[in-house]
């Protein structure tokens, strides 16, 4: 019987340069503690490239989108705040 929890894992590694020393990212200034786990955002420690673990490519647009989400929260509940007082 197959594995079918890791669809990925006859590739492991880096994407970019296929080192095995990659490690996920806890933190980021663009999603706190949030952002990478809904990203699966991880780092290869040699290239330091950031990529999706599941998709094995790069997150910028899932960053790009995230963010924008992100402020339009923030916005929306600053005015409906301000509007309140």
């Amino acid at each position: 019987m197959t594995d079918h929890l890791n669809n990925f894992s006859e590739e492991t590694g880096c994407p970019k340069c296929s080192s095995l020393l990659i490690k996920p990212v806890k933190y980021t200034w663009w999603g706190g503690v949030i952002g990478p786990k809904l990203l699966h955002h991880t780092k290869c420690e040699e290239c330091k490239y950031t990529f999706n673990s599941k998709t094995r490519k790069s997150n910028k647009n899932g960053i790009i989108i995230y963010s924008v989400i992100v402020f339009v929260v923030f916005f929306l509940v600053f005015f409906f705040l301000r509007m309140r007082y």
